[in-house]
């Protein structure tokens, strides 16, 4: 449940202010949106700052689009009875997808985006060498697919505004609630330093396969 307390939007931590200038970054080639699904960014169920993640990854779609990057949506497929339980309105996808060589939709069964689908070898047959990633949730499916991503070898950027969870809900007795904004960037800099985790959706620059 979304912390009514909770500004929906309320700055990334550490985040530039709007009229700071953003120095782009070398290409990607592929963007990876995760699970960017109706039940988590709209109704009671939409993570803190729902609004401003949309906005992020429509830029980000819309330029992978034009820089002739592969894009690749994520949908998670949930057990029965999940607010993502696959053919049940919230599982659906947010954005509106443009089917065709350099977009495309991978259903998964788990957190991590590469495990038991073919999201790799569509990355590879299409020559991707650096990957953006952006979506939801921060600490679970955004970062097992970086993860991999690292350990497959490829450039990954995860653009601090571009992706979100929910408020962590405090255990009586063992710890208190940790708002979304800080589960989302500890799960960011868990990746390590060799993912780039501290830039805004805006410094993201993209090209086609091949070009990076």
């Amino acid at each position: 449940m979304t912390d009514s307390t909770q500004p929906t939007d309320a700055p990334t931590p550490n985040a530039p202010a709007a009229d700071t200038p953003v120095a782009a970054l070398p290409p990607v080639d592929a963007l990876i949106v995760v699970d960017v699904q109706k039940a988590f960014v709209t109704g009671d169920g939409a993570v803190p700052g729902a609004e401003r993640l949309v906005d992020r990854t429509t830029d980000l779609i819309a330029r992978a689009r034009r820089g002739g990057a592969l894009v690749v949506h994520l949908q998670n497929d949930g057990p029965p009875g999940s607010e993502d339980e696959p053919h049940t309105p919230g599982w659906e996808l947010h954005h509106r997808v443009e089917p065709g060589p350099r977009e495309l939709v991978i259903r998964k069964p788990e957190d991590d985006g590469f495990r038991r689908t073919a999201l790799g070898g569509v990355l590879t047959g299409a020559g991707v060498r650096a990957v953006a990633v952006c979506g939801v949730m921060s600490e679970m499916c955004v970062q097992a697919t970086a993860r991999t991503a690292l350990a497959r070898g490829y450039r990954v950027v995860v653009p601090h505004d571009a992706h979100a969870t929910q408020d962590v809900p405090a255990v009586p007795g063992i710890a208190e609630a940790v708002p979304a904004a800080t589960a989302s960037r500890v799960a960011a800099y868990a990746l390590g330093s060799d993912a780039e985790v501290t830039v805004p959706a805006a410094a993201v620059t993209f090209t086609a396969p091949g070009r990076a």
